[in-house]
């Protein structure tokens, strides 16, 4: 579904030196596959997280998506085509505190859906009930333990069925059970809607749970091999057990 080739990002520093965040990343990622990214923070992770999910455009490379070149569309077709397809849930749960969970929740149907309100509201309600909050339609954020919140931000990014769910550290604010059910909700929301999941953690434990793992470091992305303990240049399958 996605192809990247040769990504790079490089910016200019006040003092003129270029800051080179990626250097010539290369990946695939297929309909229906979980991948996950692990790295120390300022290894250019949520950088390339932003180029997948159309928020940022790399200095150079290629990105296609089902072959067509999202590198050279306009920022309006960008921005038509995450809205249709990209569903983005973060550590920070970023739900507004004076709305509801289910205002929260349809606020991406607000925007070119074509909807009318009773739909929105019945359609949110729909998503709600998929992640087991059904009952807390009506409840404010802080009435919501950080579990419930952040299965609310999940809801909210699959309200418009994405075909990319991309979660920075959706469990980096959840203690380790909770943040175990978290992932078994957005797993489960991936697989129904075959959309790709592409996850960042510094837990190993939830990197693992992947198809496939990366590490980045330096820009650079790597895939993990298990079965060595190595890690190698991309373009190898990994099993489900990986040690950091």
């Amino acid at each position: 579904m996605l192809k990247l080739r040769d990504i790079t990002r490089t910016v200019t520093l006040p003092n003129g030196q270029d800051l080179h965040i990626l250097r010539g990343v290369n990946c695939d990622v297929a309909a229906g596959e979980h991948i996950s990214i692990v790295g120390h923070s300022g290894t250019g992770k949520s950088t390339l997280l932003n180029i997948i999910g159309l928020l940022d455009q790399p200095t150079s490379g290629t990105y296609t998506w089902d072959g067509d070149d999202v590198v050279g569309l306009s920022d309006a077709q960008r921005s038509r085509l995450r809205g249709e397809s990209v569903g983005f849930v973060f550590q920070q749960f970023n739900l507004f505190p004076a709305r509801t969970v289910l205002n929260n929740v349809e606020i991406p149907l607000f925007y070119n859906s074509g909807l009318e309100l009773y739909q929105r509201h019945e359609k949110a309600a729909q998503v709600l009930n998929s992640v087991g909050l059904g009952d807390r339609l009506d409840a404010f954020p802080s009435q919501l333990s950080g579990g419930e919140q952040q299965r609310v931000a999940i809801a909210r990014a699959l309200i418009r069925q994405p075909r990319l769910i991309l979660a920075d550290e959706p469990t980096g604010a959840l203690d380790p059970d909770t943040g175990m059910r978290v992932m078994e909700v957005l797993e489960q929301a991936a697989r129904e809607n075959n959309a790709a999941l592409i996850v960042i953690s510094h837990d190993m434990n939830i990197a693992q749970r992947a198809d496939t793992v990366y590490r980045i470091a330096d820009g650079v992305l790597t895939q993990i091999d298990s079965a060595s303990s190595h890690f190698t240049r991309v373009g190898l399958r990994v099993s489900k057990k990986v040690d950091d």
